[in-house]
């Protein structure tokens, strides 16, 4: 297992796959945290790329000025938010037994997504200590928004997931999450409208992406399917194909098993 420690940039899946050079160089700038009020509390901006390059991905970002939407009126997002992101106020107790790992959420201005809304949906997933990463006893989790963190889960848009993922060599194309160093960022393109093995299903998703996301962070890289009809493992490419395995967002399975492959 790799060390907590190194800063090493994981090719990301959350079931999805496909990263490339990224040629813009872009660079995140963080600037200093402030002291968190009862609601929200701005902690860094992430600088923009001056021109992405349609040519430089093969899923090019859009124009910053454009917007996606699905059917759904709450699926709409900017393609690019405005840059600031705000921290979840609050925290959670310990979860887990083992080596304590204290995280904070941070979410994008301008994405229409509350900050404490995303921050119960990233806590359900790793405080959940029967199939998250905390049923496994080597790993305990807790919400903080003040003081030093083991990572930070960010929401954010399509165009400063790239910006955040690109400081670790990672092109993200504008659809896809990552993880690199103390930061998972989750791409609120794919929060929204998930991905196809997973329509209809948004809680296992977002059990997925966190728990893919958060895995590589604890070291873990990816996975195939270990048969057909098992359950495909959180750190498997979904997106790559089941391979015969059947959907699943959890890395322990009911009897407090790893959920793993070749």
């Amino acid at each position: 297992m790799l060390g907590l420690g190194a800063v090493a940039a994981f090719l990301v899946c959350t079931g999805m796959a496909m990263y490339h050079s990224d040629p813009s160089g872009a660079v995140v700038r963080h600037g200093a945290a402030t002291v968190p009020t009862p609601a929200v509390t701005p902690v860094h901006s992430a600088s923009h790329p001056a021109s992405p390059s349609a040519s430089s991905s093969t899923h090019p970002v859009p124009p910053s000025a454009s917007s996606s939407a699905s059917a759904s009126s709450s699926a709409w997002f900017p393609e690019r938010g405005n840059g600031d992101f705000v921290r979840a106020a609050g925290g959670t107790e310990v979860f887990g037994h083992g080596r304590l790992l204290r995280y904070a959420v941070d979410v994008e201005g301008g994405l229409g997504q509350d900050p404490e809304k995303f921050a119960r949906q990233v806590d359900t997933v790793l405080d959940d200590t029967v199939h998250g990463w905390a049923a496994g006893g080597q790993w305990s989790f807790q919400r903080v928004s003040t003081g030093p963190v083991d990572f930070t889960v960010h929401l954010a848009s399509p165009g400063t997931t790239d910006t955040l993922c690109a400081k670790y060599g990672l092109d993200t194309g504008g659809w896809v999450n990552c993880s690199g160093g103390d930061d998972v960022v989750i791409n609120v393109k794919r929060w929204l409208l998930l991905t196809p093995y997973y329509k209809g299903k948004p809680d296992l998703y977002h059990a997925l992406a966190v728990n893919h996301e958060v895995g590589h962070r604890l070291g873990h890289n990816h996975v195939g399917c270990p048969g057909p009809g098992r359950p495909a493992p959180v750190m498997m490419q979904q997106i790559k194909g089941l391979h015969g395995c059947v959907i699943n967002g959890w890395p322990y399975d009911d009897q407090g098993r790893l959920i793993t492959g070749p």
